[in-house]
């Protein structure tokens, strides 16, 4: 089975080389065909297919960052304007661009906006706290005073199903829309594995513990720079003893529940995580028996 998770299937040809040649940056930056990405704040501007919207090297407000090569040609994208806020979380403009994204693109953008953001939040040496500059054509940060370089950084989160039988757990957090449901989920903590992981968050937040963890996908998840690894663990007992913290309600969900919600059929017992999330690819993959 053929898994595509939202945000993955970029286009890009990364081009690390560029990166560590100032002579292939500098051939890059002054070739007619050269184009940026046109952002507003971190969010995509479409056109009315669902694409990116490209422009002229001359339009960036901020320092160019090189994103990789499409056929062929240069794309960048600009750190915001100098001053600029960085803006936090996702705007409602975002979510409702998030199902008209062509797949590509949306991969294309999650890798420009993780990049933006991460420029806009590490300006200053997180060592000595020295203004720093940009570093290997946009992918990283140098300090002049005391030469420290910084790259970006991803957060690992681990997303999961407890599997028991024919069955699988699923929760909700009172901000969702009513009726959804989705898999559970949580940060890595330092010295922790993918599978410890799963275990503790489940646990953590429904009481169901875990025995056996199998690795199903991932997905970058730019809000603002996450690792989705997505997993199905084997459930050791049934009994939900919520987190009231983290979930609002959680329960147990029969592959034909899960199958009729991916199906978006109105008397599904709930309603299903969008396309673009991992979680619909997750349950998508256990109703198909991954």
């Amino acid at each position: 089975m053929t898994l595509t998770p939202g945000f993955t299937g970029g286009t890009l040809d990364r081009a690390d080389r560029v990166r560590h040649d100032p002579e292939l940056l500098a051939t890059a930056l002054a070739d007619p065909h050269a184009r940026l990405l046109v952002l507003d704040g971190l969010d995509p501007v479409l056109d009315e297919d669902g694409h990116l919207t490209w422009t002229s090297l001359a339009e960036a407000q901020g320092e160019l960052l090189f994103l990789g090569f499409e056929a062929g040609e240069p794309r960048f994208v600009s750190t915001l304007p100098e001053g600029m806020p960085v803006p936090m979380g996702r705007s409602p403009a975002l979510f409702a661009m998030l199902d008209r994204f062509a797949p590509a693109d949306a991969a294309n953008y999650a890798s420009a906006r993780g990049l933006v953001f991460w420029h806009g939040r590490n300006r200053f040496c997180g060592n000595c706290g020295t203004h720093t500059s940009v570093s290997h054509a946009g992918w990283g940060r140098s300090c002049p005073h005391c030469g420290a370089e910084h790259f970006p950084r991803v957060e690992p989160v681990v997303i999961m199903l407890a599997e028991r039988g024919d069955m699988a757990l699923l929760g909700r957090q009172p901000s969702w829309p009513p009726g959804r449901y989705s898999a559970l989920a949580g940060f890595l903590e330092v010295g922790e594995s993918i599978d410890e992981a799963v275990r503790r968050e489940t646990c953590e937040e429904s009481g169901v513990r875990i025995g056996a963890v199998r690795y199903v996908a991932s997905q970058p998840w730019p809000f603002p720079a996450s690792l989705m690894v997505a997993c199905i663990g084997e459930a050791l007992n049934d009994d939900i003893r919520i987190d009231v913290h983290e979930l609002e309600h959680a329960d147990w969900f029969s592959r034909e529940d899960v199958r009729r919600a991916l199906a978006r059929d109105p008397d599904a017992p709930f309603v299903a995580p969008p396309p673009y999330a991992i979680a619909h690819t997750l349950l998508t993959a256990w109703v198909e028996g991954a």
